[in-house]
């Protein structure tokens, strides 16, 4: 285990845990039944609930995917992962998902919401043969993201990587300029590497998704879904891993792997792996 994040997690405690405004991680923590979120963050996901009920199967099938995604790239022989905008721990964990398949897999997360920091022991507990780290870093800041996750040492940026931006980008708009914080992340990053990726969209629901938006806004979270073309552009560069870009539960199903006999829209979530040259 890393010793940076061990060291930072008493300073955690103490930190702004922002119980007076609703956080998306935290309400994504309650689409998925979790207990670890506020009755602000309650009232938020109620409020985007009543517009869209279906936004707890989207999460469902979100975490689902990343289960799948995990495994595939660990099946590559991707031993080195990298998980930004990490949100309250889940088990199981990414971390969990890769060691089944590599023990030796090393994984950092990265998240700046100060409750992650609180749980981060969680996301810690890796097999003894690999490396699992936490770090506090801000994904609208790439230059500071790729700073403390070289300070860990546990990154050999010289070999392949898994860059993870699951449900990430949505909270990017286009004024913080998403695509070259992607491009950023994805420069340091060796031949083989792989990036993969979810983002809500509005293309089968637009009017649910566009007052899921406004509810954000209102809250003091910055959203924006994209249409399947806007999202694909985070793929430039990249070589797309059959399917492609799909909504998440296309991207190469299992059974028992994520809510069954769902539509489209329900979902309304793009997914997709890809590979650099």
């Amino acid at each position: 285990m890393g010793e940076q994040p061990a060291s930072r997690r008493g300073s955690g405690t103490e930190a702004d845990l922002g119980q007076d405004r609703p956080h998306s991680a935290r309400m994504y923590d309650y689409y998925l039944g979790g207990k670890t979120n506020y009755a602000v963050d309650r009232e938020a996901a109620q409020a985007v609930i009543e517009v869209f009920p279906a936004i707890e199967v989207g999460a469902r099938v979100n975490r689902a995917y990343m289960h799948r995604a995990a495994h595939y790239l660990a099946r590559q022989g991707v031993c080195q992962f990298i998980d930004i905008g990490t949100g309250i721990p889940t088990a199981p964990n990414l971390h969990q998902i890769v060691q089944e398949v590599t023990p030796r897999a090393t994984i950092v997360y990265a998240d700046n919401d100060p409750i992650v920091l609180v749980y981060a022991d969680e996301l810690l507990d890796g097999a003894p043969e690999g490396r699992t780290c936490y770090v506090e870093a801000d994904a609208t800041q790439p230059g500071r993201v790729l700073e403390a996750i070289k300070a860990t040492g546990t990154i050999n940026f010289g070999r392949p990587v898994a860059l993870s931006l699951h449900a990430l980008l949505h909270f990017v708009p286009d004024d913080q300029d998403p695509y070259q914080i992607v491009s950023q992340l994805l420069e340091p990053l060796a031949s083989g590497s792989y990036l993969s990726l979810t983002h809500c969209t509005g293309d089968f629901e637009p009017e649910a998704w566009a007052a899921i938006v406004d509810t954000y806004r209102q809250r003091g979270t910055p959203a924006q879904v994209r249409s399947r073309a806007e999202v694909l552009r985070f793929f430039d560069g990249l070589q797309l891993v059959d399917p492609g870009l799909v909504v998440a539960h296309r991207w190469r199903p299992e059974p028992g792997s994520g809510p069954a006999l769902v539509s489209d829209g329900q979902v309304s979530l793009y997914a997709g792996v890809g590979r650099k040259p």
